[in-house]
């Protein structure tokens, strides 16, 4: 197996970088939202793309089938159930929630939807373990933690 360099970024999610037997520098950007990229390099330069191919969650779901990961996903769903129903998501708040411009306390999120905001990443930078004081901005991207019912009900605060 190849070795992967994981790299960080901020705000946007997580690039994998390996090179394969070929020769060829593959690169897979992981989005917080769920998209995903898969970047072929140039030989000669490793920061130019040769391609770029762009896909959804669906798409990405699809692919990782076709590509084998349907054991990782029977030992990730192992483990989850270990977690007891724990689970972990990115959400972005919306223009048009109503918590846009207020702070943590004032939404009650976690009294409310029983999920916990871990960190919130604005742009470039991360606040991890924001106060009751944060306040929330459209665009913000909330990282959370909670049972699956509990994060749907933080979605729909955050989005509306």
């Amino acid at each position: 197996m190849a070795d992967i360099t994981e790299i960080q970024l901020p705000g946007v999610g997580v690039r994998y970088e390996f090179t394969s037997a070929d020769g060829d520098n593959v690169g897979v950007v992981c989005h917080h939202g769920g998209r995903r990229e898969v970047v072929v390099y140039t030989r000669d330069d490793p920061d130019r793309a040769d391609t770029v191919l762009s896909l959804g969650a669906d798409d990405s779901r699809t692919l990782s089938d076709l590509l084998g990961a349907s054991q990782v996903s029977e030992a990730m769903a192992a483990m989850e159930q270990r977690i007891e129903g724990l689970a972990l998501d990115w959400i972005e708040v919306t223009a048009a929630s109503s918590l846009a411009g207020r702070t943590l306390a004032d939404g009650e999120l976690r009294s409310r939807t029983g999920a916990s905001i871990v960190a919130v990443i604005r742009g470039e930078t991360t606040e991890p373990a924001p106060g009751p004081d944060f306040v929330l901005e459209a665009s913000d991207m909330a990282v959370a933690v909670g049972s699956p019912d509990a994060l749907e009900k933080l979605r729909i605060a955050l989005r509306s």
